[in-house]
């Protein structure tokens, strides 16, 4: 029964090539803000660069999502890595504001490539959705974790430049690790390129999923923005802020490891009320606590909470649609952590810069618990006309 449950040795290099890829993305959670504030931009301003290029990364979504299913996930992936590399070596020629949002785009594109794309190859392995879900959730958390903590660490040493430099080699390495991810064959559907979106359309579920998915990516939105000069506010370092940062990212590796087989979907699945309960708390409360360990224990309820929502929102996606409309499912399910890209940073910036950043987090953890009563109200009737594959609708 063990040896059922182990993966391949072919699927390990997807796997180091998702590790390496977050390894990327948790550096820019941390450098890309300090850059911009130590290029002078005010609080409106990154607030701005964080949340337009998102409006871009909507349609890439859906595109992506479309190309997944009629060529397969690997290509999307090795291209996502390729924008990784070329933003990450984009952002120190950058010197203002115009310049940073062109090299923030980049990343931007990157992150819309990759998430539709990883998603489908991992609901594509053997085993169960939840456990695999969950494995790619924690191997990619501890890429951010590594990421975000070293960062710190790297700023503090070698400057932005040596950042930058180390962030575009992950995206290389991810490039060359990605070759060597399997491509399953593709059976099309028959549809035209985006005809799986006038079917998945129809589905209320794929809504009330893009709401989850909103949920889920608020606590990237904010650590990848305004959580580093929430720290800063708070006295703490590069450093501090990294390591501190990466405790989001422990704790959804915990999530990923612990918790992921007992997730299961449908209208009567607690997971996604309690999982939005955790995110809406640990964003209103955080700035409340000003010690160490206090901040570092919010942030891995934080990640806790975020991890949950994101595995059952892979999860659902995985059981409503088949195999091949899946990248579409979850590109059009993942527009919530585009609009929470785009929306988030926006309204943090308008109320850091008129009200403060505690006040911005206040009323923000306030909102979240909004989409909560939401997600909770909307469960039975977005799985109405829903069957499910394994029968979790009961």
């Amino acid at each position: 029964m063990a040896r059922r449950r182990m993966l391949p040795a072919s699927h390990f290099p997807f796997f180091l090539a998702s590790f390496a890829w977050n390894y990327g993305l948790g550096m820019t959670w941390l450098v890309v803000p300090l850059y911009a504030y130590s290029k002078g931009l005010s609080g409106a301003e990154i607030g701005v660069l964080f949340s337009v290029p998102s409006i871009a990364q909507l349609a890439i979504n859906l595109i992506g999502g479309a190309y997944v299913d009629r060529f397969g996930g690997k290509r999307i992936m090795l291209a996502s890595s390729v924008l990784l590399a070329a933003g990450a070596a984009a952002m120190p020629l950058a010197q203002d504001f115009w310049s940073l949002f062109a090299a923030q785009s980049i990343l931007v594109l990157a992150r819309a490539t990759f998430w539709p794309a990883n998603w489908s190859i991992a609901a594509e392995l053997p085993g169960g959705r939840g456990v695999q879900a969950g494995r790619l959730n924690a191997t990619t958390n501890l890429g951010q974790i590594l990421g975000n903590g070293s960062c710190g660490f790297i700023l503090a040493f070698g400057g932005f430049d040596m950042s930058f430099m180390v962030l575009a080699a992950m995206g290389l390495a991810a490039l060359a690790l990605g070759t060597g991810t399997p491509q399953p064959r593709r059976n099309p559907s028959g549809q035209t390129l985006f005809g799986n979106y006038r079917v998945l359309f129809g589905m209320p579920v794929l809504y009330y999923g893009a709401v989850c998915a909103y949920l889920s990516a608020l606590p990237y939105s904010l650590g990848m923005s305004f959580y580093p000069l929430l720290l800063k506010h708070l006295d703490f370092g590069a450093e501090a802020s990294g390591v501190l940062l990466a405790l989001r990212a422990v704790g959804g590796i915990g999530a990923g490891l612990a918790v992921a087989r007992f997730v299961n979907t449908g209208p009567g699945s607690p997971w996604p009320v309690v999982a939005g309960a955790l995110v809406a708390v640990g964003v209103g409360l955080q700035p409340l606590v000003s010690h160490w360990s206090a901040v570092g224990a919010f942030l891995f309820a934080l990640g806790v909470g975020s991890s949950i929502m994101s595995i059952y929102f892979q999860v659902t996606m995985a059981e409503v649609v088949s195999p091949e409309m899946r990248g579409s499912a979850m590109a059009l399910g993942g527009l919530g952590w585009g609009l929470s890209h785009l929306s988030t940073p926006l309204l943090m910036g308008f109320l850091a810069d008129r009200y403060g950043i505690v006040a911005g987090f206040y009323v923000l953890g306030g909102l979240s618990l909004g989409v909560v009563a939401i997600i909770a109200s909307l469960r039975r009737r977005a799985f109405a006309r829903t069957k499910l594959a394994n029968g979790f609708a009961a």
